[in-house]
């Protein structure tokens, strides 16, 4: 009797498969960012094992250098890992169609009610399980990336760094500056003189001049603002509130300052990418073709951006030097994570309730195999209890 092994899966399964995950992750992808790497990890590294946690890590700090929504791009990349150009365009539009999908409902709502985004915040019973999550994602990604002083050191240092206010890139930057000075040093030749490393100063986003006269409604002015931040925009949600305060409130006239914080808080507390705040604001302007072309243009740069950095990482990975400098932000990428990680505990575990159901989520993570997502529906559940109750 002959060992039979299972066929290896075609090229059409592979897509499937890439839709179905980030599908699935798009709808229950609550809690920004840093939540959805940990779900992203758990689902591709611990159960499909499309990758290890060393190869996950890699395309997380990889992410980080490019503008952007991170975790959206990582999706991308982690398509295009598992099925090639098709999976890095499906994984893409899986990941952010859902979220948009939601808030274009809460965007016809708000435009047509004045439907109050906070009826539907379920926070409350999502975001202790999302701390769970990160936590369990943050001690396996920790126990492959901090192996020994260097990357630990930089990762105290980072979220230092961030809990301080400290611009992200930079951040990110000086962490690599000191993984490859690291790796020089400990390479160089002995009774070489060794030269100091520099770090340069970083061209930081610049915005248009304040004064300048309200401009009328336009959709190709519409798709170049939102292509512009896109294309720029580093950091959390406070700096995309940054850019479209400056664009669409001050310079443009479109919004008012109560539409852009309606807007911010629909894309916190619905699933899926931050980003999708274009979404509700592009609707805002110009109704359901405005939300169209708002969302191709914040968006439309992450696939190009993920297209390039599948041939610059092994391009880096092939450098010892350019290896070493992903390192470092590799691990000031786990310190960020951990930063966001500070912040979500603050604003989740506001009574003992929250407090258990997110220790009750990681003795379940730690102890069982059980899929996150079903964590998170018990989160939504208890949300929409407490949000009834309330």
């Amino acid at each position: 009797m002959t060992d039979e092994h299972p066929a290896a899966p075609s090229a059409r399964d592979r897509v499937g498969e890439v839709a179905r995950v980030f599908v699935r992750l798009g709808v229950i992808g609550f809690g920004g960012p840093a939540a959805h790497i940990a779900m992203m990890r758990a689902d591709v590294v611990r159960t499909r094992q499309w990758v290890d946690d060393a190869e996950f890590l890699e395309l997380v700090g990889a992410t980080n250098l490019v503008p952007g929504p991170n975790s959206t791009e990582l999706a991308i990349h982690l398509g295009h890992r598992r099925a090639g150009a098709r999976g890095l365009v499906v994984a893409g539009l899986c990941f952010i169609l859902p979220a948009v999908a939601i808030v274009s409902v809460l965007a016809w709502l708000y435009e047509r009610y004045g439907t109050d985004p906070a009826v539907i915040d379920l926070r409350y019973g999502i975001l202790p399980v999302i701390i769970a999550i990160v936590v369990h994602a943050l001690y396996g990604l920790g126990r492959t990336a901090l192996t020994s002083a260097m990357p630990i050191l930089v990762t105290a240092a980072s979220l230092a760094a961030y809990l301080a206010d400290v611009h992200e890139l930079l951040i990110l930057v000086v962490a690599g500056a000191v993984g490859a000075t690291w790796h020089r040093w400990n390479e160089r030749p002995p009774r070489v003189p060794r030269r100091r490393a520099s770090v340069g100063l970083l061209g930081l986003p610049v915005f248009a001049d304040p004064d300048r006269a309200p401009a009328a409604v336009s959709l190709w002015r519409l798709g170049l603002v939102f292509l512009e931040i896109g294309s720029v925009l580093y950091g959390s949600g406070y700096v995309l509130l940054a850019f479209m305060q400056r664009h669409l409130v001050d310079d443009l006239g479109w919004l008012t300052g109560q539409q852009l914080l309606d807007a911010i808080a629909v894309g916190q507390i619905t699933p899926g990418p931050v980003f999708t705040t274009a979404t509700f604001v592009g609707w805002q302007v110009d109704g359901p073709l405005g939300a169209t072309i708002a969302t191709v243009g914040i968006f439309a740069p992450s696939f190009v951006f993920v297209a390039l950095l599948g041939r610059i990482v092994p391009w880096m990975r092939a450098r010892p030097t350019a290896k070493a400098f992903l390192a470092g932000v590799t691990a000031a990428s786990l310190g960020l994570m951990a930063g966001v990680l500070v912040q979500l505990v603050d604003v989740a575990l506001v009574d003992p309730l929250t407090v258990v159901l997110a220790v009750a989520a990681l003795v379940a993570l730690v102890r069982t195999k059980l899929d996150a997502a079903w964590l998170v529906v018990i989160g939504v559940g208890i949300g929409v209890i407490h949000l009834v109750a309330s």
